[in-house]
């Protein structure tokens, strides 16, 4: 028993010396880097004073970079996607198909329906803004100007002036002349409080038809003394056979079209 126990001190006594200088020869490698390594200088210059476009450029770019970052919700908050995405998502929940359609169904019906309506706008915005400025015929801030038009007109078109007054009001820029004094960022606010009043509109009435299904399968199952089945079990079936049957996809996209304005 004394040599085993020599034979396993003397065979674990070099493992823990191999460790042990393992760990000594990073830590004195680490060392080594860190005095090797010189931190470099920086410096960061806006540019200098004799070259102001190179500024220019700079502040450019920077505010490109900000346009992309926020394009997704410029795309939101300036066209026909909020009332399109929110009446789909009462109709799922009017029905009691909680994830029927899917939400990636939803949102890529509710876009291809915004390129649909919005079409006629941005064909306005590429022939008088943008095909000009890449033909270098108008300045870019000409063009910024020329494309926001036809988008402000298709936003005063589907604005309530109620709605337009309170954000012209707590912006704090005054009773404004006529509708080319009205700053985008109160129209757009307006726009979306517009948008989110007309769905919630058209959701009520989507709701009343499956409502009273309800009511009329809870009445019934009540009367039989099936208090315990969940209504929406039986009513579900025949929510689903009432909509199609009034081909109710088509009614709810040809209604979802037909109520915005036309330029």
């Amino acid at each position: 028993m004394t040599r085993c126990a020599l034979n396993t001190i003397s065979s674990g006594a070099p493992r823990r010396v191999t460790v042990a200088g393992i760990c000594v020869a990073l830590l004195l490698g680490g060392a080594l880097c860190c005095e090797a390594l010189t931190v470099p200088d920086v410096q960061i210059r806006v540019g200098e004073a004799a070259e102001p476009e190179r500024v220019s450029a700079a502040l450019q770019v920077m505010a490109l970079l900000t346009v992309l970052t926020l394009a997704p919700a410029i795309l939101i908050l300036t066209t026909s996607f909020v009332r399109i995405v929110v009446v789909l998502s009462f109709l799922r929940q009017a029905i009691g198909t909680h994830q029927v359609p899917p939400n990636q169904v939803l949102v890529g019906l509710a876009l291809f329906l915004t390129f649909f309506i919005m079409t006629p706008v941005w064909q306005q915005v590429n022939q008088n803004a943008l095909q000009p400025y890449l033909d270098k015929e108008i300045s870019q801030e000409t063009a910024f100007q020329s494309a926001l038009l036809p988008i402000r007109k298709f936003l005063f078109a589907q604005t309530r002036e109620k709605d337009l007054m309170l954000c012209v009001k707590l912006s704090g820029d005054g009773k404004p002349a006529n509708r080319n004094a009205v700053a985008t960022v109160p129209l757009v606010t307006a726009f979306v409080l517009s948008e989110l009043k007309t769905a919630f509109q058209i959701g009520f009435l989507i709701y009343i038809p499956f409502l009273v299904l309800d009511m009329v399968v809870a009445s019934i199952l009540l009367s039989m003394g099936m208090m315990m089945l969940p209504p929406i079990i039986i009513s579900l079936p025949f929510k689903l056979m009432l909509f199609v049957l009034v081909d109710g996809w088509y009614l709810v996209v040809g209604s979802l079209i037909k109520s915005f304005h036309t330029l």
